[in-house]
């Protein structure tokens, strides 16, 4: 049946959904890159992603895969787009991946489209982090129910076939593993087109007296109708991941860190205003979500950094607003304000909050994904530099909502 199963898809375009604009869009979430990004593209299949990568990304491209058709259709179509330079191919097991060639910190960005489960989502995760640079990606897609009560008829296909999670268990998965979730990309339906359009054309075509064409038949015809019947309880997404900064500690606060946050919030800002906004906002219960005042710590277990996010509104829709972001002077510009950030944001994330809003640095936040909110017709009811208001969408099957922005009554605005 193997061989039977690879006639199958031998030189169909993908092996899994996906598109160009999608893998584009995972780029852009993943954020900038070297000029010349080594990259590491995971059951790489026919090459799709590579040949994008290295084309728009100018990646040195390492594509990995079991079966070596893809491979030579890889290098044919790199060569015959003047990009045999960039693309190399290595015939191997990614769950086995040794040897010079996956020496630790060899890749700025792993990439992995609809091939992880072959060893475990979360086993990826926690064992691709070692070949990443420091401040490399992972990103990987994987398939995931979109409802929480999925029929019966659907999970009786994917229980024999693999263990899926909702999409917020995956970013659970991922924060447990030791990664920020940067960013998550529910891929659209016409992804599935593409995959399956020419998968469908190809067996309609096939020889069923081939030996093993009829098993490979039968399971590709009934994952074409599982599809159509229950298509709307699952799909792919994509994960952008970024490991944790292994320097800095971060966790929400405890009653006992409300002194040390005064301080480190007190001494980060010429005055005391921002200290006494944290403990204001603690007071208002309307404003106040437990859970998400993170800190930073030192190795020594001192506070060294303090990110809060409380309850706001844009119109009527709830949102949230990160402020006041805070580092101890002493340790300014070495991390902990990024990895205490970008704790908050995964809380927030797992909380299943989809919208946070900050007023701060257009030269610091993108770098978590906050982009300009005017983007969104998001407005405050004060005057500030359009580029200094921004949003970062964390779940962007939710509707953003438009209006003005309505922050708790202890910011004063």
């Amino acid at each position: 049946m193997y061989d039977a199963f690879f006639a199958l898809h031998d030189g169909l375009p993908r092996q899994s959904p996906g598109s160009d604009s999608t893998t584009r869009r995972l780029l852009s979430l993943a954020g900038p890159l070297p000029s010349r990004p080594r990259v590491l593209d995971l059951g790489c299949g026919p090459g799709r992603a590579s040949l994008l990568l290295a084309a728009e990304a100018g990646a040195e491209v390492t594509a990995v895969d079991l079966h070596q058709p893809f491979l030579d259709e890889l290098t044919e179509a790199a060569d015959a787009r003047g990009l045999g330079g960039r693309i190399r191919t290595v015939r191997a097991d990614m769950a086995g991946l040794t040897g010079p060639a996956f020496a630790d910190g060899s890749f700025d960005l792993v990439w992995a489209e609809g091939s992880a489960y072959c060893v475990g989502f979360d086993t990826a995760v926690r064992d691709w982090q070692r070949l990443l640079a420091p401040g490399g990606s992972i990103v990987v897609t994987e398939c995931a129910w979109t409802t929480d009560s999925p029929s019966a008829g659907a999970r009786a296909f994917w229980d024999r076939n693999a263990s899926l999670r909702t999409v917020a268990g995956n970013t659970a998965a991922a924060v447990e593993a030791g990664c920020h979730v940067v960013g998550v990309l529910v891929q659209p339906d016409s992804d599935w087109d593409e995959y399956y359009v020419p998968l469908a054309e190809r067996a309609a075509a096939a020889d069923p007296s081939e030996p093993g064409m009829p098993e490979a038949l039968a399971a590709t015809r009934e994952e074409l109708e599982v599809r159509r019947l229950h298509g709307s309880e699952y799909g792919y997404a994509g994960y952008v991941l970024r490991p944790h900064d292994p320097r800095w500690r971060t966790r929400p606060e405890t009653a006992a860190d409300h002194e040390a946050v005064r301080d480190v919030v007190g001494a980060a800002f010429p005055t005391r205003d921002e200290a006494g906004l944290v403990d204001a906002l603690r007071t208002d219960p309307g404003a106040w979500l437990p859970g998400l005042s993170y800190v930073a710590e030192a190795p020594d277990g001192s506070v060294t950094a303090h990110a809060l996010l409380t309850r706001c509104h844009v119109g009527e829709a709830p949102a949230l607003a990160l402020a006041p972001v805070a580092t101890a002077p002493a340790h300014q510009r070495g991390g902990a304000g990024r990895a205490v950030v970008r704790a908050v944001l995964d809380a927030a994330r797992l909380r299943g909050e989809s919208l946070v809003l900050v007023l701060g640095h257009a030269e610091y936040y993108p770098a978590f994904g906050f982009a300009p909110a005017s983007r969104f017709g998001i407005r405050p009811g004060f005057e500030v530099p359009d580029e200094a208001m921004m949003a970062l969408v964390l779940d962007d099957s939710v509707p953003v909502p438009e209006g003005t922005i309505r922050y708790p009554r202890a910011f004063g605005v």
